[in-house]
């Protein structure tokens, strides 16, 4: 890993942010082309992709109730338990985010406030094919469950058997969804905001994907809504000389073996560490099954920045504004509140980032890119939407409506102070 000694004049050029990936002309175009196809020709455009894009022609995308009995036949039982307990810690976590409507009476007799309604149906993708990924089955549907969301479907790429993944399927009954469809890809987005002869358009679109997942939603957006265009994988760690090199390079890798273009970066005053920590990432990543991931990506985005003193290491991480941010430090804690912008700030040394990965509760689906400056987590609330109240009295509207007619006309807008007008001149006609 590349190693830097910052000093307080330097830290303007420090960032993390990579130009998010919008694709070549040829992969937008071809985006385009399929959305197009599938919003003409349905389910059978959308059939004709898999085929050519997944290498299986798939009769019945939907999955049956036989394919998820087989799939808890073959799945260990000590996987499910897991998956049933981490599905207890993740919705627990969320339902403490659930907000309600609410409203107020003012001593005029008016009424305000604010109606919280969920959404009427959310789809998620799920990558597939050839990985496998649960969590992202629970970390976007259990929040919409709590949020309310009646109606969830769920699509994912088959496999070169045309079958689904056991653990993807588990999470998913295990959820209590029903509508599991095996596809993936632009076509799958499309289908899902467009709708098909099988599959009614949903609301909202989350989850993660390739580089035509990703282009696919953008494009989609506006016809529903999506949760995010996330970028390459991030952590960062803020530590001292009692952090263990072995465990804060094991972290590290944690990220790097996710993506080439994976950051990795440690923060520290400690000298001594950073140069332990260099030495521990090159031996641990001989051992990796990732390795030429890993490898590539701490090359190219691994760094190593030794600071004049632990206030200057936390002005840096606020300016990198991590997706993941490690604390190792003697007491992590002290550094919460100085803590300004991260995705997910995991503290201390028992709490790495995979168990925010997969187990303790919190979401996954983080900012990246430097957008934790002004972005949250995915949650409850990304399911919900909120609705005006207005309920004025006859007392408030007279006190109020010379104020609300001059104000219209300050901006031009006849029409709305006559509106207000009409009233006045209705009640003198009585």
């Amino acid at each position: 890993m590349n190693m830097t000694y910052i000093q307080e004049h330097e830290t303007d050029t420090l960032s993390l942010k990579r130009s998010l990936d919008t694709g070549t002309d040829k992969q937008r175009q071809a985006v385009q082309h399929i959305i197009d196809e599938v919003r003409k020709n349905g389910d059978e455009a959308v059939g004709s992709f898999t085929q050519q894009f997944d290498g299986v022609l798939i009769d019945q995308p939907l999955v049956t109730e036989e394919e998820i009995a087989k799939a808890y036949e073959r799945l260990d039982p000590v996987m499910i338990e897991v998956i049933q307990t981490a599905i207890q810690n993740i919705r627990t976590y969320h339902e403490r985010q659930l907000t309600t409507s609410w409203f107020y009476h003012q001593p005029d007799g008016s009424m305000l406030g604010q109606k919280v309604t969920p959404l009427d149906a959310v789809g998620v993708y799920v990558p597939g094919g050839t990985a496998a990924y649960p969590s992202s089955v629970l970390m976007n549907v259990i929040p919409a469950l709590v949020a309310g969301v009646e109606r969830i479907v769920l699509v994912t790429p088959p496999g070169k058997d045309g079958c689904l993944n056991d653990a993807v399927l588990v999470a998913s009954r295990e959820l209590g969804i029903s509508e599991m469809y095996k596809m993936g890809g632009a076509q799958a987005i499309a289908a899902l905001a467009y709708g098909t002869e099988s599959i009614e358009p949903v609301d909202k679109i989350t989850g993660p994907g390739n580089i035509y997942v990703a282009l696919a939603k953008r494009e989609v957006f506006g016809q529903v809504d999506i949760d995010m265009i996330a970028g390459p994988s991030e952590i960062a760690i803020l530590a001292d000389e009692t952090a263990l090199a072995h465990e804060v390079a094991a972290d590290l890798l944690s990220q790097a073996e996710h993506d080439t273009l994976a950051s990795s970066v440690l923060v520290t005053p400690s000298r001594a560490l950073a140069e332990e920590v260099q030495a521990e990432v090159q031996a641990q990543l001989d051992t990796l099954p990732r390795k030429s991931i890993a490898a590539t990506s701490i090359q190219d985005h691994g760094r190593i920045y030794v600071t004049e003193s632990m206030d200057l290491a936390v002005k840096i991480v606020n300016q990198l504004a991590p997706e993941h941010l490690e604390v190792l430090t003697a007491y992590p804690e002290s550094f919460l509140g100085r803590i300004k912008h991260a995705g997910a700030i995991f503290l201390g040394r028992y709490s790495p980032e995979p168990v925010g990965d997969y187990f303790a509760g919190p979401n996954h689906v983080l900012p990246t890119n430097g957008t934790a400056r002004f972005s949250s987590p995915l949650g409850v609330t990304d399911f919900q939407k909120k609705t005006s109240i207005i309920s004025y009295s006859k007392e408030a509207f007279d006190t109020h409506r010379e104020s609300i007619a001059a104000f219209a006309r300050l901006e031009g807008l006849e029409a709305h102070a006559r509106s207000i007008e009409s009233r006045k001149r209705e009640e003198s006609s009585k």
